[in-house]
C-alpha cells in the first residue's frame, strides 16, 4: 500500500461494501443501521445523515 496514494474517502469502506463482505464471508445479511451502530460503538468516524427524524419518541430497531 506504500506505492498507492489513497485519499481518506477512498480508504474507507461504504455500507454496501461492508454488507457485501459480511454476506460473502459469513453468509448473512446485515442492515446499514447495524453497521452505523457498530461504528458509533467503536468510535469510528461516521458521516452525518440528512434524513434525521424530528420525532422525539422515535424507535430504533
Amino acid at each position: 500500500m506504500d506505492d498507492i496514494d489513497l485519499t481518506s474517502a477512498e480508504s474507507k469502506a461504504t455500507h454496501k461494501q461492508i454488507q457485501k463482505y459480511v454476506l460473502e464471508k459469513f453468509g448473512f445479511k446485515i442492515s446499514t443501521l447495524y453497521i452505523a451502530q457498530v461504528k458509533k460503538k467503536h468510535v469510528v468516524e461516521v458521516s452525518e445523515h440528512f434524513n434525521i427524524s424530528k420525532n422525539e419518541n422515535r424507535k430504533v430497531p
